[in-house]
């Protein structure tokens, strides 16, 4: 801001500056110019001398030429000179400082308009763009600081009110992430906590019954055998408990959070081309999109925009560069999006796990990633109640997303 501000005011003083010696010109420039009248005069005398007849009109800045009548007065100013052995009053019209201060004037309104109108343009810019950016220039920090809890102020500027709206949102989802997994790493610390502590009773009772079977202390085969079938039950307890958390870890260890509404489906197709088109000519990758008829789907437009991505970056990742394709297809009430890259298809064994959470492919190997992209494209496709699968090709692989039509 303060960089903008002496920018400003080295805008301001340089048009200062100028107005300034733009009228110093103007005004020597008249003083070393001779006034016209003066040389009009001069040739009017040497006329006269000449004994030529002439006329105020054919001389420039004159108003009239006389013989000098001193009982007759004359409009205007005028000069006395001799010529041809008498006197003539000679009149002029001395314009020339008029004309010059009228030209310094003239340049000054014009260059104080233009100060008035870059002032009015520096400040719309320094109260609607650079203003509310500078406010925001510290809001990646405290995001990565962790700071979610302060709101971003409103704004109605139009060339940052999306921009101030979209970043709030992502602070509000960022903030929620962060208590969801609060949560969630308290629910777990808790039910291993009490896991723990409910596994300790049967444990102790199958040490104890253990030693005193491995010491001969029950020697009654009766007494055996119920000390036998106790330690199956202390067992079964235990195995009970792990049970549990078994279930626990297996379960859905990510929540989403999908609106349901409706979408032109072109809208994100546009969106996902605009962005991709200039990304893989970065890689040398040709680009297909298919022909389609746009028609209203149900779901979340981000949402389903974010399975669309996760597949683009999958075919990048795993396909060979040469091209991807975008397909389209109709099912009864259903809009089927196919995304397909040209290289080695998965195999036949590996397609039923695609969608699994961390299961990688035999064609991951030293490639990054953590095996959740297509997991989480199946879980967003089942919120919005659509479907996706997988199909290998030849020379090829391809991922669907269904989608359902609004009836």
């Amino acid at each position: 801001m303060k960089s903008f501000d002496r920018l400003f005011a080295a805008v301001i003083t340089v048009l200062i500056a100028v107005t300034v010696a733009g009228n110093v010109a103007v005004l020597r420039e008249k003083d070393r110019s001779p006034n016209m009248y003066k040389v009009s005069v001069e040739r009017v005398v040497r006329a006269l001398d000449q004994g030529e007849s002439v006329s105020a009109e054919d001389f420039e800045g004159l108003t009239f030429v006389e013989e000098f009548d001193p009982d007759t007065e004359s409009k205007g100013e005028y000069v006395v000179r001799s010529a041809g052995g008498k006197l003539y009053r000679i009149g002029y019209d001395d314009s020339s400082t008029t004309g010059t201060k009228g030209a310094a004037a003239a340049l000054t309104l014009s260059m104080g308009a233009v100060i008035l109108l870059t002032g009015a343009v520096f400040l719309h810019i320094r109260r609607n763009i650079i203003g509310p950016f500078a406010r925001l220039s510290d809001l990646p920090r405290q995001l990565a600081k962790g700071t979610l809890t302060t709101p971003l102020k409103e704004h109605k500027s139009r060339y940052f009110g999306k921009f101030i709206w979209g970043l709030d949102m992502l602070r509000e989802e960022l903030e929620r992430s962060k208590q969801r997994e609060k949560e969630r790493a308290k629910n777990e610390k808790t039910l291993l906590l009490s896991l723990s502590h409910d596994i300790k009773t049967p444990l102790s009772a199958i040490k104890l019954s253990s030693k005193a079977l491995a010491k001969g202390i029950y020697t009654d085969t009766a007494k055996q055998t119920e000390t036998a079938e106790g330690i199956g039950r202390s067992a079964d307890e235990i195995e009970g408990y792990l049970g549990s958390i078994i279930s626990s870890l297996s379960s859905d260890f990510m929540t989403f959070d999908v609106r349901e509404g409706e979408f032109y489906l072109s809208d994100v197709i546009r969106r996902i081309t605009e962005h991709y088109t200039e990304k893989l000519a970065l890689f040398g990758t040709e680009l297909k999109v298919g022909e389609f008829t746009d028609c209203l789907i149900q779901g979340d437009p981000d949402r389903f925009e974010e399975v669309l991505q996760n597949l683009m970056e999958n075919a990048i990742k795993y396909g060979d560069g040469r091209w991807i394709r975008i397909g389209f297809d109709e099912e009864e009430d259903c809009r089927m999006v196919t995304v397909e890259n040209s290289g080695t298809p998965l195999k036949e064994t590996e397609i039923s796990h695609v969608f699994e959470s961390f299961w990688r492919g035999s064609n991951a190997e030293n490639k990054p990633g953590s095996g959740l992209g297509l997991y989480i494209c199946r879980r967003l496709m089942s919120l919005m109640g659509g479907d996706i699968f997988a199909q290998p090709g030849k020379g090829s692989m391809s991922i669907t997303a269904v989608c359902r039509k609004v009836s």
